[in-house]
């Protein structure tokens, strides 16, 4: 009986000294391992309780069932194994936080992406129709959030025609729709409308998913190569 309770307080022990770890390191509380064994080395967190974080405590995600969150994990993963451990290292991505019902000041959102804490934070109850693809535009905002330097916003912004202009921020137009275009004319989206950064990550999303265009669109084609040719710099042997 004894051997079972210091069993059993040994796993307790261990497994807050765990938390403990995790919270440190990313600084979100009730997290729990999901998943460190993973060919690239990424590792997976899912809420174990609701957490609130933020400076000003504005950023809330949820805990999920278990048999939910194992579906959405296999997803989740299929997409991210795209990046090796190579790439993943130079982009300061190490950490997957997997919860639902995201919001950043009550504003609902796919994901939030912090490449100084090197976590990308998703949820997994974000829309099924779009969901692999927000994926990987949330993986491109940890990637420009990286390189800067590379992504300027003036130059992707001189790829349009002379009359369009960006708002000044994503949630400062109702520019949100998520369905690919028909008739592109420069754009993927509705949502490629709204700044040139998220434009940036629609365009490196639809590669990601194999979703390109025909050769009608010059626009839309100098986004495509702009992308290319700044990621290779990132990593010259990285397939899109």
């Amino acid at each position: 009986m004894n051997l079972i309770r210091i069993i059993v307080l040994s796993l307790f022990i261990f497994t807050q000294v765990q938390a403990d770890t995790i919270y440190n390191l990313i600084k979100i509380p009730n997290l729990e391992i999901y998943n460190t064994k993973t060919p690239n080395k990424l590792r997976y967190l899912y809420a174990k309780q609701p957490f609130t974080i933020g400076i000003d405590n504005n950023i809330n995600c949820y805990s999920s069932k278990k048999n939910f969150l194992d579906e959405k994990y296999k997803i989740i993963k299929k997409n991210l194994d795209k990046y090796n451990q190579k790439f993943l290292k130079k982009i300061s991505l190490k950490y997957i936080v997997l919860c639902e019902d995201l919001s950043i000041s009550q504003i609902n959102t796919a994901g939030i992406p912090d490449h100084i804490m090197k976590t990308l934070i998703l949820d997994v109850k974000f829309s099924e129709n779009y969901f692999e693809r927000v994926i990987h535009h949330e993986v491109f905002h940890i990637i420009n959030d990286t390189y800067k330097e590379l992504f300027n916003e003036k130059i992707w912004s001189d790829f349009n025609v002379k009359e369009f202009e960006y708002a000044e921020c994503s949630t400062c137009t109702d520019k949100l729709g998520l369905d690919t275009y028909k008739k592109t004319d420069g754009f993927f989206t509705e949502y490629s409308r709204s700044t040139a950064s998220e434009d940036m990550a629609e365009v490196f999303s639809h590669l990601m998913m194999g979703l390109d265009i025909n050769n009608t669109d010059p626009i839309l084609e100098k986004k495509i190569q702009f992308i290319k040719t700044n990621i290779l710099k990132i990593d010259k042997n990285f397939i899109l």
